[in-house]
Formats: structure tokens, sequence, C-alpha cells
């Protein structure tokens, strides 16, 4: 999956709130070490070095961190933006104070390695925040037609259900060996456009959407799953004059050794 394919920028745009949110509940200091896994164009990492933080970028895609070199550059802020992945932080043990992920980490092919590998990087005394989706409602629904499509498609096996990164418990069989506890609560956010078509076609560069229109054209399935998705966005929506979903998402805070929780169960 490339994510530097499409117009990432717009659904980054989107999430800005989220990322605050998460923020206010990681709550960086100045000074601290923050590492933002899965930093995409740079919406939480420019919020910590804000805070004065001194912050890593990690992603794979290397436009997107193009793209948040500039924004830094543009806020006057200084912060490493490196190639990588929640499996692979470049990173030494125990060197980042904080570590978070807004909607990033949950996209790790192998969760156990992605978890074991952040716990490895938090220091003795520090923690990590992250935040997931809620895999209800109408955004959600929609985004599971043309990947189970790719999936028919390419002859891809079924390998169950994905790992639940919203839930506590599952979270806390990966973090607990590494000394974590756990606290997490409900978010939500809205996410609106002026009617449900005109949504859906913004939502035609998102790089998810890129990637299943290569596999899914050539097979002349893309206008039946386009209408297959304008239903379930027309039969979520919201805002009968516009459009307007609203999303549920989780943020979860693991805390090691003396760190303070900011968020509630």
């Amino acid at each position: 999956m490339d994510w530097s394919v499409g117009n990432y920028e717009r659904t980054a745009g989107q999430l800005l709130p989220a990322a605050e949110e998460l923020i206010e509940v990681a709550a960086p200091r100045e000074g601290e070490h923050v590492v933002d896994v899965g930093c995409g164009t740079g919406n939480a990492a420019l919020l910590a070095a804000g805070r004065g933080a001194r912050v890593t970028g990690l992603d794979p895609a290397a436009r997107l961190l193009q793209v948040a070199r500039e924004r830094a550059s543009a806020e006057g802020l200084e912060i490493e933006f490196v190639a990588g992945d929640g499996a692979s932080i470049p990173l030494g043990d125990g060197e980042a104070d904080l570590v978070l992920s807004v909607f990033g980490v949950i996209f790790a092919p192998d969760p156990a390695a992605a978890v074991a590998e952040m716990a490895r990087v938090c220091a003795p005394d520090g923690r990590i925040v992250l935040s997931a989706w809620v895999p209800t409602g109408a955004i959600s629904r929609m985004a599971r037609i043309p990947r189970e499509a790719v999936a028919r498609a390419l002859g891809t096996p079924p390998t169950g259900a994905p790992f639940p990164w919203h839930e506590r418990d599952a979270l806390a069989e990966l973090l607990e060996p590494h000394g974590f506890s756990l606290t997490s609560e409900e978010r939500s956010i809205s996410f609106t456009g002026e009617s449900p078509a005109q949504y859906l076609d913004a939502e035609a560069e998102h790089p998810l959407a890129v990637a299943a229109r290569a596999v899914l054209e050539p097979r002349g399935e893309g206008e039946a799953l386009r209408e297959r998705m304008l239903e379930v966005l027309v039969e979520g929506n919201e805002d009968p004059q516009a459009f307007r979903v609203t999303s549920r998402y989780v943020i979860t805070a693991a805390l090691r050794g003396s760190a303070s929780p900011n968020a509630t169960r």
C-alpha cells in the first residue's frame, strides 16, 4: 500500500480535530521526546512540537513526509521526519517519552510486532497514546465495500476479523506484558460535504480508494461499487440539506511506570 498516491492531504485536514483531541489526552510536555507513528502530513507531530516537545515523525510514505516537513518549516517548527513504520522504528530502546499514533499504527500488518516495537522505544516511565476507529457507522460500512471487492478480485483468502485496536482488552493483552496499564475513552468526529455524492467523489483521491480502483476498474466493477457505496452514505446521512456522518473512535492511553493517566476508561 503506497500512501503517497492520491490526495491524503484532504483526509488529513478532516482528521485534524481528532489529532487535537489525542494531543490533549497525551499532554506532551516541553522537552519530551515524542514519536509520532504513521505521522502522515504531520498533524499530531506539529501539535506536539508546538507544545515544546522534541518530535520525531515516522511514516513509510515519502511524499507525505515531505508535506509534513514543509508544514513544519512554514510554522517555524524543528521536527525530524524519517521513513519507517510501526514495526521498525529507527530509535534505540527507551528513547521516547511519548509514542503516539493518530489512526496510523492501526494499519500495521502485524499488530503484535508493531505494539512490541512501540513498547521497545518507550521509556521506562513513558506512555503510548493512540486512536482507532470503532468499526461501525456509514463511513466504516462504505470502506468495507471496496476492501472486500479487492480481496475477492485478488483471490485473497479470508483472514478473519482485523485486530480490534479500539478494544481496550485486546490492546491490554499486547501491552500489559510490557509493563503498561491502559485507560480508554470514546470520542466522535463528523465528516461533511455538500452531498453524499460530492463527498464520495472527493474520497476517490484517498490512497486506499486509488489502490482499489487500480484493481477493480480493469474488471469493470468500478461503477457498480460506487453505487453501493453511495447507497450506504445516503442511508447514513445525518443532514438532509447536505451531508454529515458521525464516526466513533477510541483514544487509548497506555501508561508505564510513573506516567500519569490523562484518559478515563
